[in-house]
C-alpha cells in the first residue's frame, strides 16, 4: 500500500495541515502506518497535483503562511475504489527476529537487550493508544461509542494497534525467560562458560 491512501483515510476526519497530519501519522494513524514529515508533504504536494484533495492557504499574521488540505469527491471515490479491492497479505521483516533467530551463534546479551528495548517501545506505544483511547471514548464506554459514533475506522485500527503492541510485550517476555533459563542452565551444567553466548 502507498502512503496515498494512508493520507486520503486520515483526511475522512476533516480539513488538516500537513503539521496537522504529522500529529495525527504520529499518533492516530501510528498503531498501523508510519512516515515521516518530510515523506508526507511530498504525498501532499502529489495528492493536489493529481486532484485527489485541494490545497487552499491560510494567511497568518506571525507565522509562515499554512496550507490547509481537503479530501476532494475524487479522492473519496479513490479511497472508496481502495477499500474493495483485496488487501495483499502482510509479511513480517524485522530485524529484531532475524537477531533472535540467530541467537544461538551471536550475543545471547545483546539479542535480550534488543528484546527488552522492543518491549518498553511497545509499553510507550500501549500508553500512548491508552490516551488515544481514552480521548475518543470521551468518558463513554466502548458500547456506547461504537453505536454513537459517526466513523468506527479510527476506533477499529486502534484495537488492532493495541493488540499488537499486548502481543509483543507477551512475546518479549516469553523470549527473556527462555533465554534466561537457557543461560541458568548452562551456567550450571558449565560454571566456567560466559554468560554472552547461548
Amino acid at each position: 500500500m502507498s502512503l496515498k491512501y494512508a493520507v486520503l483515510a486520515a483526511l475522512l476526519e476533516g480539513e488538516a495541515s500537513g503539521y496537522d497530519l504529522a500529529k495525527v501519522f504520529d499518533v492516530a494513524v501510528a498503531d498501523f502506518w508510519s512516515t515521516t514529515p518530510q515523506q508526507l508533504y511530498r504525498e501532499l504536494d502529489r495528492l493536489a497535483g493529481s486532484g485527489l484533495i485541494e490545497a487552499r492557504v491560510v494567511e497568518q499574521q506571525r507565522r509562515p503562511n499554512k496550507r490547509m488540505f481537503t479530501l476532494t469527491e475524487a479522492g473519496r471515490a479513490s479511497l472508496a475504489s481502495f477499500t474493495a479491492e483485496p488487501p495483499r497479505p502482510i509479511a513480517i521483516r524485522d530485524e529484531l527476529l532475524v537477531m533472535t533467530q540467530a541467537v544461538d551463534a551471536g550475543d545471547r546479551d545483546a539479542v535480550r537487550a534488543s528484546v527488552a528495548e522492543r518491549m518498553e517501545w511497545a509499553r510507550a506505544k500501549l500508553a500512548r493508544y491508552e490516551r488515544l483511547r481514552d480521548r475518543l471514548l470521551d468518558g463513554r464506554d466502548e458500547e456506547t461509542y461504537l453505536a454513537e459514533t459517526d466513523r468506527v475506522g479510527p476506533y477499529l485500527t486502534l484495537m488492532r494497534g493495541r493488540s499488537f503492541e499486548a502481543e509483543n510485550l507477551r512475546w518479549g517476555e516469553q523470549v527473556l525467560r527462555i533465554l534466561d533459563r537457557r543461560a541458568t542452565q548452562r551456567r550450571c551444567q558449565n560454571p566456567r562458560l560466559g554468560s554472552s553466548h547461548d
